[in-house]
């Protein structure tokens, strides 16, 4: 018996994606791109199971590209973003506390040539819209921005760098990172005004390996792997009908249970916070976010790599920040510029509707008696 809290790293596969998973494994296995009727078959399942993402994600199935993940689907879009404004100029604007998906692409075009600017936030890992015009220059080619800080849960003017973008009349494309954001907060592409967006799988209850790439209807964008010409001649490679089709399903139950979804996130983070800051002596919330399902705490004086695994070892999954830096300080708390006992001691709690009251029970218990008893090591 465990009590997880680190859903915006993952988050267990529902039976219905499993499911769906299977049966395109046993029954339906047929190679979409074959012309005879089983392949045909798999051609016509997948023309659905793209339309039931599209649907959940709110553009039209033409608009959706499968990808691998989140990340893959961020380094095509950077990639390609640039490739096809490479006339415009070679200068990037992006935040300070991006996921690794894309602040990794930005460096690596860093030492190719480009100029990145990167938006710092305030102390409460807020972007203010008014940064982005500020950045934007003639010779602007992209700005990526995340829509949910994946370990802050603040959630970014993606809206407002659109209308910046259009206000200046700037060429640049807009790519947003949706991941953290995709069935969390109500929103579509064309609501934001955005040309190309991430979301993922794993995130949503379906496998890992699978994600996806809203390219806006009209954007020329080059292919990312040239070979058989599927995903409309963008994305070559025998579709991973599997995975595609348990994407599907978790998207379309997601849908489903949306606005029921954000209504418990909401109440459990709530709740939670309320009850860690009475309880728990010494323990601040850094921000309040926007997103329902992100908590990110500190315990100062307290390192939190100790407590992530003394919690562990007693049933309590929660994490220090984004499962990629793999124990390594996060970028984005210490853009924050918190003290030093405060950055040594972040914590971050995320939420899933499957928490239960005695989960809560566990992790206010757990951080409770982590404080009482790490004191006299860590104080």
């Amino acid at each position: 018996m465990f009590h997880y809290f680190d859903s915006a790293a993952t988050t267990p596969v529902c039976p219905e994606a499993a499911q769906a998973a299977l049966e395109a494994m046993t029954r339906g296995w047929g190679n979409p791109s074959s012309v005879y009727e089983f392949g045909r078959q798999a051609a016509q399942a997948l023309t659905l199971w793209r339309a039931d993402v599209a649907g959940a994600l709110g553009c039209a199935p033409g608009e959706l590209f499968f990808t691998s993940c989140g990340t893959e689907s961020d380094n095509w879009a950077i990639r390609s973003a640039l490739a096809l404004n490479r006339r415009v100029g070679r200068h990037i604007v992006t935040t300070a506390i991006e996921h690794a998906a894309v602040l990794e692409p930005c460096r690596a075009l860093e030492r190719e040539g480009y100029e990145v600017t990167y938006l710092q936030p305030d102390r409460q890992g807020n972007i203010a819209p008014g940064q982005v015009e500020e950045a934007i220059r003639p010779d602007t080619a992209l700005v990526t921005m995340m829509l949910v800080n994946n370990e802050l849960g603040t959630v970014l003017p993606v809206r407002e760098a659109a209308q910046a973008i259009r206000r200046t009349g700037s060429p640049a494309l807009l790519h947003c990172d949706a991941v953290q954001g995709f069935l969390k907060l109500p929103f579509t592409p064309k609501e934001l005004g955005v040309d190309l967006l991430s979301v993922s799988g794993h995130k949503i209850r379906a496998p890992k390996g699978i994600g996806a790439l809203y390219v806006r209807q009209g954007l020329k964008l080059p292919p990312l792997i040239l070979g058989g010409g599927q995903e409309g001649g963008l994305r070559s490679g025998t579709e991973a009908t599997g995975q595609i089709a348990a994407f599907a399903a978790a998207a379309r139950l997601g849908a489903e249970r949306r606005e029921e979804t954000f209504q418990k996130l909401t109440a459990l983070r709530a709740q939670a916070e309320e009850r860690l800051v009475r309880e728990v002596p010494g323990l601040k919330v850094l921000t309040q976010g926007g997103a329902p399902h992100i908590l990110p705490v500190t315990l100062p004086g307290y390192k939190s790599e100790v407590v992530v695994r003394w919690l562990s070892d007693r049933g309590v999954y929660l994490s220090s920040g984004s499962a990629c830096h793999k124990g390594k300080p996060s970028h984005v708390f210490a853009a924050l510029k918190l003290p030093k006992a405060e950055l040594d001691g972040v914590l971050r709690i995320s939420f899933s509707p499957d928490n239960t009251q005695e989960d809560l029970d566990a992790l206010v218990e757990g951080l409770t008696a982590a404080r009482r008893e790490l004191f006299s090591t860590l104080s």
